[in-house]
């Protein structure tokens, strides 16, 4: 779907501006917001291009840069960091090579942190794009990849 598109599927109005966002980043077959995203967004809602970007930059689930085709978003919630988050965010780190808010080599995942992804009751727990896990092990991570890797 092109960016004309998007816009049409939403009237001009100042309330579907995360929506139009949302849809223009999970366009983007690099999960994030260019400049001409946001431009494209400020022009058909009539408002300031900055007050578009500051909405955009204000909100963790928008990218201002490149990210990989899974993105990968543990919680670090209490209850999460409480059931093992911190050592399942050493085992990412060391198993795909990246730190917080990079992006593999190889372009297949984005390492993020999010302060919490409602799924207290199966801490620890992460979403890969939009799809959610819980009671994570490094056991769980591993088939979690591993499938991912094998869709491409």
């Amino acid at each position: 779907m092109d960016k004309e598109a998007i816009l049409k599927k939403f009237k001009p109005t100042l309330d579907n501006i995360l929506y139009i966002l949302h849809d223009l980043q999970d366009e983007n077959p690099q999960h994030y917001l260019s400049k001409d995203d946001i431009k494209v967004c400020a022009d058909y809602l009539n408002i300031p291009y900055s007050y578009t970007h500051s909405v955009a930059s204000f909100y963790t689930m928008f990218s201002m840069k490149p990210r990989g085709r899974n993105i990968i978003r543990l919680c670090d919630s209490p209850p999460c960091h409480l059931m093992g988050s911190k050592s399942l965010l050493d085992y990412l780190q060391r198993t795909l090579k990246v730190t917080t808010g990079e992006t593999t080599k190889d372009g297949i995942f984005t390492l993020e942190l999010t302060s919490c992804l409602g799924a207290c009751g199966v801490a620890p727990a992460m979403m890969v794009n939009n799809e959610m896990f819980g009671n994570l092990t490094p056991e769980k991570v591993d088939t979690i990849l591993d499938k991912r890797r094998k869709e491409l």
